[in-house]
């Protein structure tokens, strides 16, 4: 068993303030994996004060030195990556082979990617003869993670923050926080000077609000659900600090009938990808009526083909979800999606030969309309609604009729048609044909799926402020 219980605090480790043990628990036993201590408001003023303290100097630092730091912490990432896919397999329970490949993947790219945007990004600006317009850091950056894909949310966060000139205070997920502690190894290695980087362990109602209250920060930047996301902007109000928000999802794959079984079969994949524990899954397929009963067909024997086992396990299988708060939602979820619709793959209970470890059956449930409780809530879960649309509108209304506006799909080989779709849909983001999206492409949502972009150069200005000077060539 692990046990770490220090935080991360002014360039050394330092004991908690008033330890508080929180057990953590692997998802694939649900025996505790590791012991870590819960900050209170002493630890989050410390880590707070030495962001403030750091911030004057590093925001001038010049932009090779933050390059060569970026560059630096790459190597490291990279020499130690095994180390991080083990820490998130055990902590979240991505099976192994999909933590080295994917979940350790997407960091390293979301790291590369800000390099390259940040050596090109230029922060002055001319705007006319004798006015410049300049682009600063905002300044003490909370920046809060979830359990889901730890790297990733941490890498779009931190670097992007600290690459402009701010400083930061990380807040990760209480319920996966091993990756946030190897990360915070890594920063240190790397070379960052002290007070850029703090990293203190607690949940929501703890640390996590007194970050969004507190007035030395001048951001927070969040992702997790729109719950969690109305009440981190409502406790941020009161300092009116800008508050970026990475939320939840309901994603609408919409299937044309001209598009296949190969849609079919990705879509279904990947609904069920990290066990449906992504924002940005296709948990609604909506399929054009006359190849909808051969889709139901299709996505059935996927989830039936889709093997479940523990993280430690190598090969390709989806593992648990993260803790039995998510599987009791899921099941709950699942059950009311039986009453609602026709179930045709999965269901209640774990998979057979699990007897422990929060696994769930990969779960098709088809004749579901969009008034139904499995078409409106978020699941987190290996779940896949389908719905039957006529008209090339009427799938376009299906999919807008909801209140997230994460990532959306659309699958047809008739470009005029799809180019139409994708232009009406409500979305942050609209992948067609299962093309993926290019490094550094801008990530986020409309409506309660959020208000912040990251990524890129995107991500880079998410943590800047815009000044206008005259007169300076005058």
């Amino acid at each position: 068993m692990i046990e770490k219980r220090d935080f991360y605090i002014n360039g050394q480790w330092v004991a908690p303030a008033t330890p508080r043990d929180f057990n953590v628990i692997d998802p694939s036993t649900e025996e505790v994996c590791a012991v870590i201590s819960l900050g209170d408001q002493a630890d989050t003023d410390a880590a707070v004060a030495a962001a403030k303290a750091a911030f004057d100097d590093w925001a001038f630092v010049d932009k090779s030195e933050k390059l060569a730091l970026l560059q630096r912490l790459l190597e490291v990432y990279n020499d130690r990556q095994d180390e991080m896919a083990q820490a998130m397999s055990l902590e979240m329970g991505a099976p192994i082979s999909f933590a080295r490949a994917n979940q350790v993947g997407a960091g390293s790219w979301h790291l590369q990617g800000f390099i390259d945007a940040f050596d090109k990004m230029e922060f002055e600006r001319d705007f006319t003869a004798t006015e410049k317009t300049l682009l600063e850091p905002i300044g003490v950056c909370a920046l809060i993670t979830p359990w889901n894909w730890p790297m990733n949310q941490i890498m779009l966060k931190v670097v992007p923050a600290v690459a402009v000139g701010c400083t930061t205070v990380l807040k990760p997920s209480e319920i996966a926080p091993l990756s946030g502690l190897l990360f915070a190894e890594f920063m240190d290695e790397a070379g960052f000077p002290k007070g850029v980087f703090n990293l203190v362990n607690g949940d929501g109602p703890g640390v996590g609000s007194q970050l969004s209250a507190h007035k030395d920060v001048d951001m927070v930047s969040f992702t997790g659900s729109s719950r969690a996301g109305k009440l981190i902007s409502k406790a941020a109000a009161d300092t009116l600090k800008r508050v970026s928000l990475e939320l939840g999802g309901k994603g609408a794959n919409i299937i044309f009938k001209e598009a296949g079984a190969q849609a079919v079969k990705d879509g279904a994949t990947h609904c069920f990808q990290n066990s449906g524990q992504s924002c940005n899954a296709p948990t609604r397929m909506l399929v054009e009526a006359p190849f909808y009963d051969e889709a139901v067909e299709i996505a059935t024997r996927v989830a039936q083909d889709t093997k479940v086992g523990p993280a430690a396990q190598e090969g390709k299988h989806i593992g648990p979800v993260v803790s039995e708060v998510q599987f009791d939602k899921i099941q709950g979820l699942i059950e009311t999606g039986m009453a609602e619709g026709r179930l045709t793959a999965g269901g209640l209970g774990r998979p057979d030969g699990l007897n422990r470890g929060y696994f769930v059956k990969p779960t098709v449930i088809a004749d579901v309309t969009n008034d139904m409780t499995i078409a409106q809530e978020e699941v987190f879960g290996p779940v896949l609604s389908i719905l039957k649309f006529d008209t090339v509108d009427e799938a376009i209304a299906i999919a807008n009729d909801t209140p997230y506006g994460l990532t959306n799909y659309v699958q047809t080989p008739d470009d005029e048609k799809r180019r139409y779709v994708a232009r009406r849909l409500r979305s942050g983001m609209v992948e067609t044909n299962r093309q993926d999206f290019a490094q550094g492409s801008p990530f986020g949502g409309y409506k309660q799926s959020g208000n912040g972009r990251e990524g890129g150069v995107y991500g880079l200005e998410e943590f800047l402020e815009v000044k206008a000077v005259s007169g300076w060539s005058s």
